[in-house]
């Protein structure tokens, strides 16, 4: 049976908030997508009426609130374009677009990787769980690129293990803030959960997970410079926190740092919407026959565009931008 709708009034000292906060202070136990999730749903009526999270409540509104329980997450295919990199029995790279998750979690049921792979192929990969069929390493909601998965459990138990001994090689290209001071290095900081926002990492525990990150400068414009990245360990945004704590954050990447709106020379640019971070390679050993397969990622058109449209802004050459990051292009 459904629960009973809660009943709540705005006091005027709460007049002005926005709906999603004024709920979310008289849920607690519901976290604030939950609730987010449940106005988009329409359960929630404000004055009878559905509304948006960002209304601002007015003093005597009346809030009737459904507070039902998330359904249980389940991996379900799903009728959505793949970009097939390369597949053989054994493995599939996929060219992961920013936005997509790699599998279900809080607030995203469904639209992921996984429900994609689920609708193309017949079998993957059970070794990573129900929700997780085929996955074997992940790669941030907001970065692009590509991704290996495990069409069998064999295979899925001889990447996992490339990965652990860290001989499978991921390149990344990112354009980040500043100008680092060198043309290439190494970034040895530990990776930790941040304690007070938990949705971010941290490099300032020592208690954090060994890291590290290679690095070599691919192009450099008037306050921002293009780089590509050698994930020597895998952790939880490794390559933004990591670029962050140089003070350099990557393009985009408010979460550590970027502005929403970068400058470039006299003008404001747009917001980019995502994190400029592409996987642009993954090198590995073929499960089944070992022989060595090597895959590129092309940039992404949107990222393309916007390094385009940054160096036209500080009057920099832009087909010779292009010409640096030729092979990723």
């Amino acid at each position: 049976m459904p629960p009973t709708p809660q009943h709540f009034q705005v006091a005027p000292a709460d007049a002005g908030q926005r709906l999603d906060r004024f709920l979310a202070a008289r849920l607690p136990e519901l976290s604030r997508t939950r609730i987010q999730e449940l106005i988009a749903e329409g359960h929630v009526r404000v004055g009878g009426a559905s509304a948006k999270a960002s209304h601002r409540v007015a003093a005597g509104e009346r809030m009737d609130v459904e507070a039902l329980p998330r359904p249980p997450l389940a991996a379900a295919p799903e009728e959505i374009p793949l970009e097939i990199l390369y597949e053989d029995d054994d493995v599939v790279v996929v060219n992961k677009p920013a936005g997509m998750a790699v599998h279900a979690g809080a607030g995203t049921p469904r639209g992921t990787l996984v429900n994609a792979l689920l609708h193309r192929y017949a079998q993957l990969s059970g070794a990573g769980g129900a929700l997780r069929p085929g996955i074997v390493h992940r790669l941030d909601k907001q970065t692009s690129g590509a991704i290996v998965v495990a069409r069998n459990d064999r295979a899925h138990r001889i990447l996992a293990e490339q990965f652990r001994s860290r001989t499978i090689s991921k390149t990344y290209v990112a354009l980040v803030h500043g100008s680092p001071a060198k043309d290439s290095g190494v970034i040895r900081l530990p990776v930790a959960r941040d304690p007070r926002r938990r949705t971010r990492m941290t490099t300032r525990r020592r208690e954090g997970r060994e890291a590290h990150t290679g690095w070599r400068v691919l192009a450099r414009l008037d306050g921002f410079t293009v780089v590509e990245a050698d994930l020597r360990t895998g952790r939880t945004h490794q390559i933004r926190v990591h670029f962050s704590a140089l003070g350099h954050p990557v393009v985009g990447d408010t979460l550590y740092g970027a502005p929403l709106h970068p400058r470039a020379g006299k003008q404001t640019l747009p917001a980019l919407g995502r994190n400029f971070l592409h996987a642009a390679r993954i090198c590995f050993e073929q499960p089944g026959n070992h022989t060595p397969v090597d895959v590129a990622a092309p940039l992404p058109a949107d990222l393309r565009e916007y390094l385009r449209r940054v160096a036209k802004a500080l009057g920099k050459d832009v087909d010779a931008i292009d010409a640096a990051l030729r092979k990723f292009l």
